[in-house]
C-alpha cells in the first residue's frame, strides 16, 4: 500500500506537536503528590500528614499576618500620587492592619528618564522613598523588608558604586546589600523571611536588565541563609524577591525552585516584576511542582495593589487588595481550595478543626462579622482578639467535594465587604488557570530562545529550501510544485523567485545568520563602561551576562522588520518578473508608484523609530555600531534599490520555471 507524501508530513507534524504538548503539560502539571484517594489510603494519609498537626480552634497563638507591596516605581517624572498614596499605605494601611512584617519586593524606584526610554539611578527618587518611610515612621510600626528589583539596578556597575543608592536609602540596604534573612518570634512559632536578590552584576541599562541571574556565590549565600534558618528551628520559611522564578537564571545546575523546594518548611515564594502583564493576567498564581506556592503581586505603580497574607495554625492564606478598599477580610480556616499545599500543610488540621477563622480589618471599628456556608443561613462570628473572629462549625457536614464559604464584614461607618471562596476537606482540587501556570512554571529564557529560533527558521529554511528545489527543477529532476489554494500558491511563487536572485537571497540569509553569532551593538551598556551585546550574552568590562531578554529583543526585530522585509521584497520581485512576461504593462502613474514604495517606506520609518529609541537608551556610539537596528535600515534601502535597478538577467533563471503566470 502506497502512502502519500502529504500523509507522512502530516503524521510527522502531529508527532512533533504531540511531543511539544506533552512536554508543556508535564512542565505545568501540579498534581504530582496528592492522589484523589489520599484520605482513604492509610499509607498516603501518613505521608500527607507529615506537616505538623494543629488543633484549630479559637487560639490567638500560631498566627502571623503580614503585607507585601511590589513595583512601587517612585518617579520624579510620572504620577506623583504614587508617593502620596504610599504615604497613606504606610500611615493608614500599615497602621490599621498592624502587620508583623511588610515585604517590599523590588522596583522601589522607577529609574527612567522623562522620555521613559533612557534609564539611570535618580537620587531624588531614592530620597523620596526614604523620606516617606522616615516621615511615616513605618519602621516603628512593623519590620520593613525591602529588596532590589531590576529598576533599582539600572546602570549600576557594582554594589560599591556611588549610584547604588539602595545601599544608603533603603531600609535593608546598609546591612544587607543582596540576599538576606530575618527570623522573628510570634507567639510560640519562629517565622523566617528570606529575600532573594537576583539582580545582574553589573546592572546594564534597560531593556537588557529584565531577567535575573543567580551566580554560584549568591546561590551559596542563599543556601547558607536557609540552612541557618533550619539550625534556628524556624517553623515556617517565607521566601520573597522581585523576579518570579521563571525569570531567574542560574549559573549552576541548581535552579531557584529547587533551592526553595528543598526545604520542607518553605511555604511560599512572593514576587512581583510582571505587573500582571499589563492586566492580561491579574491573578498570576501557581503551585510549583516541588510543593510551594508562587504568587506574583500586581504592581503599586499603576494598580495600587498590596497583599495581605497569614500563616494560621500551619495554613497559609492570602488576599490581594486594592489600596483604600475597606474592610479587608482574609479567611484563614478553611483556606481557599485552590491554594492548598499538600506537601507543606496538614489538611487533617482543617478536617478536625472546631472553628472557622477570619481576620477582619478596617479604618473604623468592626461592627459585625457574619459567615454563610454553602446556601445555609448567615450566623454571627465571635471576636477573639485583635482582628481575629471565629465561629464554631461541624466539619463532618462538608467532608465531600467542593463547598463555599461567604463572609460579610461591616464597620461602624457603614462600610461592608462580602468575601466568597471555595474550600474542600477531602483533598478535592481546583485547577490554576493555564496562562499563569505557563508563565510562572516555565523558563522565560527558553521561551525567548524558542521564539527567536522559530523566526530564524522561518526566515532561512524556506528560502534555502526553495533555492534547492529551483536547482532540481532546472536540472529537470522534479516538476514545479503547485498548491490548490491560490493564496499559498501565490506566495510560493513570490518566495521562490526571491530565492533565485543572488543579490537578494544572500544578504537576507546571511544577515539572519549573523544575528546568531555576531555582535548586535557596541557601546556604553553602563555609563562609562563599554559593552558588547550578542544574542547569547553581553560582555561588560570583565563581566559576562548570559543572554535571556536579548532573545526576546531579537525576536521582535526579526518578526517586526526582517520577516516583513522578506515578504515585501518577495512581492516586489514577483512584480518585476510579471512585468517582464507582460511588457505592455510597464507604464506606472504617480499613484501606482506611491503604493509601490509605501510598504518599504513605512517599514524603514518604523525601524528608524526603533533605532531612535535605542539611541535614547544607549547613546550615539551604540546606535552607530548597531547591526541589529541601525544597519538593518541601510540593508533594507540597498535591497530595495537592487530589486528596482537590477537587470532583467537576474530574473532569467526564475523566468524559465515561472514563465507561465501561475
Amino acid at each position: 500500500m502506497k502512502i502519500a507524501k502529504s500523509t507522512v508530513v502530516l503524521l510527522v507534524f502531529v508527532l512533533i506537536l504531540s511531543i511539544l504538548v506533552a512536554n508543556v503539560a508535564d512542565l505545568i502539571n501540579v498534581d504530582t503528590h496528592v492522589l484523589d484517594d489520599t484520605l482513604s489510603n492509610k499509607n498516603a494519609r501518613t505521608e500527607w500528614s507529615q506537616p505538623k498537626f494543629y488543633d484549630i480552634g479559637t487560639s490567638f497563638d500560631h498566627l502571623i499576618w503580614f503585607l507585601q507591596i511590589s513595583d512601587i516605581h517612585i518617579s520624579i517624572f510620572q504620577d506623583p500620587f504614587r508617593i502620596t498614596e504610599l504615604k497613606e499605605f504606610c500611615n493608614v494601611t500599615v497602621g490599621n492592619i498592624k502587620p508583623s512584617v511588610v515585604l517590599a519586593s523590588g522596583d522601589l524606584t522607577d529609574a527612567r528618564t522623562k522620555d521613559e526610554m533612557g534609564s539611570k539611578q535618580i537620587l531624588e527618587e531614592w530620597q523620596y522613598y526614604k523620606r516617606v518611610l522616615d516621615d511615616t515612621e513605618v519602621t516603628k510600626k512593623t519590620l520593613w523588608l525591602d529588596v532590589r528589583g531590576n529598576h533599582d539596578n539600572f546602570n549600576v556597575v557594582s554594589l560599591e558604586s556611588k549610584n547604588n543608592y539602595y545601599s544608603n536609602y533603603s531600609i535593608q540596604g546598609k546591612k544587607h546589600p543582596r540576599s538576606y534573612m530575618y527570623t522573628i518570634n510570634i507567639g510560640s512559632e519562629l517565622y523566617t523571611f528570606i529575600a532573594i536578590d537576583a539582580c545582574l552584576k553589573p546592572g546594564p541599562r534597560r531593556p537588557f536588565n529584565f531577567v535575573g541571574v543567580l551566580d554560584e556565590q549568591e546561590i551559596k549565600s542563599i543556601y547558607g541563609l536557609a540552612n541557618k534558618s533550619q539550625e534556628s528551628n524556624a517553623d515556617f520559611i517565607v521566601w520573597f524577591g522581585h523576579y518570579p522564578t521563571s525569570c531567574i537564571l542560574s549559573q549552576t545546575n541548581t535552579g531557584v525552585r529547587n533551592i526553595i523546594g528543598r526545604y520542607k518548611k518553605s511555604m511560599v515564594y512572593l514576587c512581583g516584576h510582571y505587573h500582571t502583564l499589563g492586566g492580561a493576567v491579574p491573578n498570576m498564581y501557581t503551585l510549583q511542582q516541588v510543593g510551594f506556592l508562587e504568587l506574583e503581586l500586581a504592581d503599586w505603580k499603576d494598580n495600587r495593589m498590596y497583599r495581605l497574607a497569614a500563616i494560621d495554625h500551619g495554613q497559609f492564606s492570602f488576599i490581594d487588595v486594592k489600596h483604600e478598599e475597606w474592610p479587608v477580610v482574609l479567611i484563614t480556616n478553611p483556606k481557599h481550595a485552590l491554594y492548598m499545599m499538600p506537601r507543606k500543610e496538614n489538611l487533617m488540621s482543617v478536617v478536625k478543626s472546631t472553628h472557622i477563622r477570619i481576620l477582619a480589618f478596617s479604618i473604623a471599628p468592626i461592627k459585625n462579622v457574619e459567615v454563610q456556608l454553602d446556601d445555609d443561613i448567615w450566623f454571627k462570628c465571635e471576636h477573639v482578639k485583635g482582628p481575629l473572629y471565629t465561629s464554631k462549625w461541624n466539619t463532618t457536614e462538608y467532608k465531600n467535594g467542593i463547598h463555599t464559604i461567604r463572609i460579610r464584614v461591616a464597620d461602624i461607618d457603614g462600610r461592608e465587604k462580602i468575601l466568597f471562596q471555595p474550600f474542600a476537606l477531602d483533598g478535592s482540587r481546583l485547577s490554576f488557570h493555564i496562562l499563569p501556570r505557563i508563565i510562572l512554571m516555565s523558563n522565560v529564557s527558553n521561551i525567548f530562545q524558542f521564539l527567536f529560533g522559530t523566526v530564524l527558521v522561518l526566515l532561512i529554511v524556506p528560502l534555502c529550501l526553495l533555492r534547492f528545489l529551483h536547482v532540481l527543477c532546472e536540472r529537470k529532476q522534479m516538476h514545479r510544485p503547485r498548491f490548490r489554494i491560490k493564496f499559498f500558491h501565490l506566495w510560493l511563487r513570490k518566495l521562490w523567485i526571491l530565492s533565485t536572485v543572488d543579490r537578494l537571497f544572500f544578504p537576507l540569509v546571511l544577515y539572519a545568520l549573523y544575528l546568531i553569532i555576531g555582535p548586535w551593538a557596541i557601546g556604553e551598556v553602563i555609563d562609562n563602561h563599554m559593552g558588547i551585546i550578542f544574542a547569547w550574552g553581553t560582555f561588560v568590562g570583565n563581566s559576562y551576562l548570559p543572554g535571556a531578554f536579548t532573545y526576546a529583543y531579537g525576536f521582535f526585530q526579526l518578526f517586526s522588520f526582517h520577516l516583513p522585509l522578506m515578504l515585501i521584497l518577495a512581492h516586489r520581485v514577483d512584480k518585476r518578473l510579471h512585468n517582464i512576461n507582460k511588457p505592455d504593462n510597464m507604464s506606472l502613474s504617480k499613484v501606482c508608484l506611491f503604493w509601490q514604495h509605501l510598504p518599504i517606506a513605512l517599514l524603514i520609518i518604523m525601524q528608524a523609530n526603533m533605532a531612535y529609541f535605542f539611541w535614547l537608551a544607549y547613546g550615539t556610539l551604540a546606535t552607530v555600531l548597531c547591526p541589529l537596528r541601525t544597519w538593518s535600515i541601510f540593508l533594507a534601502m540597498i535591497l530595495w534599490h537592487q530589486i528596482n535597478a537590477m537587470p532583467e538577467s537576474c530574473l532569467r533563471s526564475a523566468t524559465v520555471i515561472w514563465s507561465s503566470h501561475g
